[in-house]
């Protein structure tokens, strides 16, 4: 796993935990992953030239081909991450670890509908059971 970018969002041990929780929990062996944070400038530039959409958003998660190793990579903004974190009168370091997770759930494979069934998937209930385990049973 590699890490860049704003230090001051999640340490780098806590990354690779929720990393490795998630990779483990689904059974994944050989793993390449980077977690980049970002500022929400750079998150609208990528998610602008990427999607075709002019904003900034929380995370973008890109499964990259490779024969016998799951490799990806992980974009988060933690502006973003902490402004819904007020929202949802939860730690910011909570709402970090959500998308760390949500981003490597992606890689792996996992989607989610848009709208009100998005709390319903699969993935979602798998995302927050990670993100219960990381934080201690608090979500």
């Amino acid at each position: 796993m590699s890490y860049a970018g704003d230090r001051q969002a999640l340490a780098v041990p806590t990354v690779c935990r929720a990393v490795s929780t998630v990779l483990d929990g689904e059974a994944v062996g050989a793993a390449t992953v980077a977690i980049t944070f970002m500022s929400a400038a750079r998150m609208r530039s990528l998610n602008r030239r990427t999607f075709g959409r002019d904003r900034a958003t929380d995370v973008v998660a890109f499964p990259l081909a490779h024969d016998d190793e799951l490799v990806g990579d992980v974009y988060v903004c933690p502006s973003i991450a902490r402004r819904s974190a007020r929202s949802f009168r939860i730690s910011s370091r909570e709402e970090l670890l959500r998308l760390v997770v949500h981003g490597i759930l992606h890689v792996l494979g996992y989607d989610h509908p848009t709208g009100a069934s998005r709390t319903r998937s699969r993935m979602w209930k798998l995302q927050e059971a990670y993100v219960a385990s990381l934080v201690g049973g608090r979500v």
